[in-house]
């Protein structure tokens, strides 16, 4: 089935707006030492100079002003979010008290915008991600505008090169919702959260799954309306916060409903519920930046396969990953395959291929009260 290709224009018949929203939570446990919950990983220069929030605030630059660019964050990063990004003004860093997952952080987000800008359309895009090709990315979303200017929630997926059991994936249709000289839009089926191996190799093999990415675009009205419908407390609590935001009782009435929201991903609250659902295949260079193993991909390595940031002697040792912030000397022999990571403080050594479990280790600290630690 093709749907009419929808014009980006709003129902007034001018172009909208778009705002893009940087959701920066989350402390990035698989890449302890390194990334701690006082200093995170979208706060690092993991690949490249720049911080990844850095790297996502110029990749959105492209498609949305700084003066329509917004980052929600705890209180704990916002003053390093300032100093990192100068661009965008201390209006649209939005502090909440605590982390409620990313659905009441980009309800409250759309919500702000809509009471300045009815028709604005807006993206949402994680702090903490990698993006090889910015241009790529760019005319993806130029086409999940266009589905967007149509009512569709839409949803970029990446393009699976492995059977990767770590992300969630979106099953897309042939259903075409609308197309650009930028790319096709097509309706959604269903999402699927981490599947096992025997499943994601399953689902790369037929062509019709996607990574999902948690990059979405839509009108804040059309968020909104779903939110009304599908989780109303929800709704009426943000509603209760946004107004009384420019008045002196916004902080009080923040702290006291924002702890009280449920926790929720806007994929599990929104996006697996609604009805009209697009996503946008895309390919450029994707990665969530989300464990040693995967970062080690991202590091220029040497001719036997060892991703290194820092003085490595090596003998017999391949396929590692090595990060030092001290000046001292790695030495390995011998071994294959592990990751080495040595901070002022603590030292990681582990199998690559247990490079999930290093949130283990954060849990066992957070038990041990090592908060200096974790």
């Amino acid at each position: 089935m093709r749907y009419g290709t929808a014009e980006l224009r709003s129902n007034q018949g001018r172009k909208p707006s778009f705002w893009a929203v940087i959701p920066a939570g989350g402390a990035g446990t698989r890449l302890w030492p390194l990334s701690r919950a006082a200093r995170p990983k979208f706060l690092l220069p993991l690949v490249g100079e720049a911080s990844l929030l850095q790297q996502t605030a110029q990749r959105v630059g492209s498609i949305a002003p700084p003066a329509q660019t917004m980052v929600v964050c705890g209180p704990a990063h916002a003053a390093a979010i300032a100093r990192q990004l100068p661009q965008v003004s201390e209006a649209n860093v939005i502090v909440e008290p605590s982390p409620r997952g990313s659905g009441p952080a980009i309800v409250l987000a759309a919500m702000l915008i809509e009471r300045s800008d009815p028709d604005a359309m807006m993206g949402s895009f994680a702090a903490d991600h990698d993006v090889v090709d910015n241009a790529g990315f760019a005319a993806a979303v130029r086409t999940a505008m266009v589905a967007a200017a149509d009512d569709w929630l839409v949803t970029i997926g990446l393009e699976p090169t492995r059977p990767e059991t770590g992300y969630g994936y979106i099953e897309r249709s042939t259903d075409v919702i609308a197309e650009c000289e930028d790319g096709t839009a097509y309706r959604s089926v269903r999402f699927v959260e981490k599947p096992p191996l025997d499943v994601a190799t399953q689902y790369v093999s037929s062509g019709r799954f996607l990574w999902n990415a948690s990059m979405f675009i839509w009108k804040c009205s059309a968020l909104l309306d779903e939110v009304r419908s599908l989780q109303p407390e929800l709704f009426g609590s943000v509603q209760k916060i946004v107004a009384a935001w420019d008045t002196p009782e916004r902080e009080d009435v923040m702290n006291e409903i924002w702890n009280d929201l449920p926790v929720t991903t806007i994929d599990q609250g929104v996006m697996e519920h609604a009805a009209r659902v697009a996503v946008v295949p895309a390919e450029f260079g994707w990665s969530d930046v989300g464990d040693w193993h995967g970062l080690g991909e991202l590091i220029e390595r040497d001719p036997v396969g060892n991703s290194v940031r820092g003085d490595l002697v090596h003998i017999e040792t391949t396929k590692s990953v090595v990060w030092s912030e001290t000046n001292r000397l790695v030495a390995l022999v011998g071994l294959d395959n592990v990751v080495v990571v040595d901070t002022e403080d603590a030292l990681l050594v582990i199998d690559r291929n247990r490079a999930q479990d290093v949130r283990k280790i954060v849990e066992q600290l957070t038990k041990l009260r090592r908060t200096e630690l974790s």
